[in-house]
């Protein structure tokens, strides 16, 4: 399975769509297409939507109250996301209905969603995706918190704030509804620093202690952070941005990471990680009639891009600190 960092869709972004329609206003597939093979090869391909959608045809709004264009999630299931993780600070920044709306945009185009519900039967039954092979992935997704947001009224189930404990009561009733894996989410970490900060290292400690859990991966510093192994389980603390067009103040906002994690199934029917892999990429900006574009830079650099000089300083960037904790069984995509 591979995830990746946040799909945080500024203004400039919705502007590169309209530059790469052919028709229709918007088509966001494009600024994806270089990630596209490496997203669809996997048995799960997990995406982060840090922001709601608006109503169809908008109004459209960038920071600090985000609603994107609705034609973002069909983009999203052409590329090949199965599953995309919902819980953020961001979860309600158009309220409930924006709440309500952004699940069901994500599942008229064919994805799964964990993290925020519409409904308290749907936030008490586990998000699980069956691969081909019949193998059931559970995903719990929190965020550490609303940007001062309230949830809805008398919906305190719609959205997940950061709890272990309510994390591993989760994992454990995904395990009791069949699952054979239980990947946990937690949208957290301070914004723009590399460095894990408490709050990650402790909820990571608590929820990979759990059998129950298998992996746990994150977003929301918008720059890449390390990659450890926390009781013998793969933590992806923050993965960047996959695509988001921040101010010039925030360079290393343009760097980011997918990591593909593999497991491999026991004699006692149980499954356990036996891989992990990181695959640096980096945003380009929107520039005139050029639109935005994300790459995943090892398959680019074969391909002959022609930024070579950029994406080689940029996954250079992501790789020390990526590797900083100097994890056993971490590869790089070559």
């Amino acid at each position: 399975m591979n995830v990746s960092g946040d799909l945080l869709w500024h203004n400039s972004l919705w502007a590169s769509a309209e530059l790469d329609a052919k028709k229709g206003r918007f088509d966001f597939r494009p600024q994806l297409g270089s990630v596209k093979k490496y997203v669809a090869s996997a048995d799960l391909a997990i995406c982060h939507s840090e922001v709601p959608f608006a109503k169809k045809g908008g109004p459209y709004k960038n920071y600090p109250l985000f609603a994107a264009p609705q034609a973002i999630a069909p983009a999203l299931r052409a590329t090949g996301w199965d599953l995309c993780t919902t819980a953020s600070n961001h979860t309600m920044d158009q309220g409930w209905d924006g709440l309500v709306r952004t699940i069901e945009v994500h599942h008229d185009a064919g994805i799964l969603t964990s993290g925020s519900w519409a409904t308290e039967e749907d936030r008490n039954t586990p998000v699980i995706f069956t691969t081909d092979d019949g193998v059931k992935i559970a995903v719990i997704s929190q965020t550490f918190g609303l940007n001062g947001l309230p949830k809805a009224k008398g919906k305190p189930w719609s959205v997940q704030l950061l709890d272990a404990d309510v994390a591993i009561a989760d994992a454990k009733a995904a395990k009791r509804a069949g699952a054979d894996i239980v990947l946990v989410h937690m949208h957290a970490g301070e914004e723009y620093s590399s460095k894990i900060n408490a709050q990650q290292r402790d909820f990571a400690k608590a929820v990979t202690a759990s059998p129950d859990v298998d992996m746990v991966f994150g977003q929301h510093a918008h720059v890449v952070q390390p990659i450890d192994k926390v009781n013998d389980k793969w933590v992806i603390y923050g993965a960047g941005n996959l695509i988001a067009a921040s101010g010039p103040a925030q360079p290393r906002t343009y760097d980011g990471l997918m990591a593909e994690v593999s497991f491999e199934e026991r004699e006692d029917g149980g499954f356990v990680a036996t891989a992990a892999e990181f695959a640096p990429t980096m945003i380009t900006k929107k520039s005139g009639n050029t639109p935005a574009r994300v790459y995943l830079i090892p398959d680019e650099l074969k391909a002959g891009n022609k930024r070579a000089a950029e994406l080689k300083a940029s996954a250079a960037r992501t790789r020390k600190t990526v590797r900083s904790l100097d994890v056993e069984g971490l590869t790089e995509r070559k």
